[in-house]
């Protein structure tokens, strides 16, 4: 059984969020898009590359959308600017504008959707020919270290653990992966490459108290656990951690980019 849960979104930016900016700023600069782009977000979460997409890449329209309310709401408030757009939709209710989209992206979702092919396709749907579509996923398997770390420890002290543990859960996390999503999707001159930002936290506390805020897959499973456990999986995890004498820890989180271009408008079916 799987403990996903996505309401709280400043709960999700102590634990996540903040790192995932980084990320997508890296992202944004990557794309081959120009000034006065239309954008659409999709799984905008807290507003995060929403945001990053209106600081760094001059558009005329962002649209960003999700289908948690709470968090469209959050990211809807925490923009204040009058380019920028906010809804909650699906897969399949995406937002549109007339032509399609110059860009249709999404940052760290796919890995979530029941479908990620079908996400991807809609994506290609509402982009105009020649636009592009692109997303990044985190790389849960092995260059994501703060979630290694922390998956690795909780299934050494419960091996039940295991198909929660996102890089079991997430094929989708490397490149081939996401090459395979794209190119089924009828995308053409695909490109990818990995995102790496510095994940520095003060202390254990630091890094273990994100965990306590019940949003994603290893905060929900340390939500469900008795706090005799939680406190043995906090301990473990001290153990492993690459603390220099008791200060700061320091580690790496990597993301995987990819991009594509829409060969011609497309339907969702």
């Amino acid at each position: 059984m799987t403990t996903d849960v996505w309401k709280d979104a400043v709960a999700y930016e102590r634990f996540i969020g903040r790192w995932s900016r980084e990320v997508a700023a890296q992202f944004v600069r990557w794309l081959p898009t120009q000034p006065g782009s239309t954008w659409l977000d999709f799984g905008c979460g807290s507003g995060a590359l929403a945001q990053t997409i209106l600081r760094h890449a001059d558009p005329r329209l962002v649209v960003g959308c999700d289908e948690s309310a709470g968090y469209v709401r959050h990211a809807s408030e925490q923009t204040n600017d009058d380019r920028a757009r906010f809804a909650v939709a699906s897969v399949g209710d995406l937002p549109a504008v007339d032509g399609g989209f110059d860009a249709c992206v999404s940052g760290l979702v796919l890995n979530f959707l029941p479908e990620p092919a079908a996400g991807v396709a809609a994506l290609a749907a509402r982009t105009r020919p020649g636009g592009t579509v692109a997303a990044y996923v985190w790389d849960y398997a092995d260059g994501m270290q703060l979630l290694r770390v922390f998956w690795d420890a909780a299934v050494d002290l419960d091996p039940a653990a295991r198909p929660l543990d996102e890089g079991v859960r997430f094929p989708v996390c490397q490149p081939e992966a996401l090459r395979r999503l794209f190119q089924d999707a009828g995308l053409r001159d695909l490109e990818w490459r990995p995102i790496d930002v510095p994940t520095t936290f003060t202390s254990i506390d630091d890094y273990w108290r994100p965990f306590l805020g019940g949003q994603g897959p290893a905060p929900g499973y340390v939500a469900g656990l008795s706090a005799e456990h939680r406190e043995r999986l906090r301990l473990a995890i001290q153990d492993r951690v690459p603390a220099d004498g008791g200060g700061p820890i320091h580690m790496t989180a990597r993301a995987w980019a990819i991009r594509g271009v829409v060969s011609r408008q497309v339907s969702v079916t």
